[in-house]
């Protein structure tokens, strides 16, 4: 078999760390090479030609999709461009959708990626400032008044979270829509049983 162009290597590693960003969103960063090779279509030893380990792989796919604009909610802000409010809502209902509970490999970066960086303090460490700067922006994107988004990215992540455990199960569509109904309903607002603990 003959050598790989630059441009198609580039090209293959590309495609190598969105795939991985995708399966370990859907499956966890537990995902083997070979498995993640295998969905590219690529050797196993093709993968030690593009990355220094595992753990770098998993640092870029996580750059890559807090940096993916199609990572969840892709036209909620632009087709409300100037309505904030409208943004927020669709925002709210897309992200507590049962189609994003069903996609995580899809889904927001945010709930795709926490569990694996809680039980791995290493790897938390290293993509620790993508990850942070990921939730202020998409908390950004929930802000009301005085209200920074951040109780709502909560409620959201934590509802989505419960809801994928709970998938097959009554609970986890009404986990999903008790959580949209009270972001919309509340309108960001945190109540004052909340604000004061």
């Amino acid at each position: 078999m003959g050598r790989v162009s630059k441009a198609q290597a580039q090209e293959n590693r590309q495609h190598v760390v969105a795939t991985a960003s995708r399966m370990f969103r859907e499956k966890g960063a537990a995902v083997s090479i070979a498995d993640l090779m295998k969905a590219v279509g690529l050797t196993h030893g093709a993968f030690y030609k593009q990355f220094a380990s595992k753990e770098d792989l998993v640092d870029k796919a996580i750059a890559h999709a807090f940096e993916d604009p199609a990572a969840h909610s892709p036209v909620a802000l632009e087709e409300h461009a100037g309505e904030h409010e409208a943004a927020r809502q669709a925002l709210i209902e897309d992200y507590l959708s049962i189609w994003h509970r069903d996609h995580a490999g899809d889904g927001c970066p945010v709930s795709g990626f926490a569990a694996d960086l809680a039980r791995d303090p290493d790897q938390a460490a290293r993509s620790q400032q993508v990850y942070v700067n990921g939730v202020r922006n998409r908390a950004a994107r929930l802000a009301t008044g005085e209200d920074d988004g951040l109780v709502q990215l909560c409620t959201m992540v934590g509802a989505l979270v419960l809801a994928r455990a709970t998938r097959g199960n009554p609970l986890s569509e009404e986990l999903l829509q008790a959580a949209r109904t009270s972001l919309i309903e509340n309108g960001g607002r945190q109540s004052d049983t909340a604000v004061a603990r």
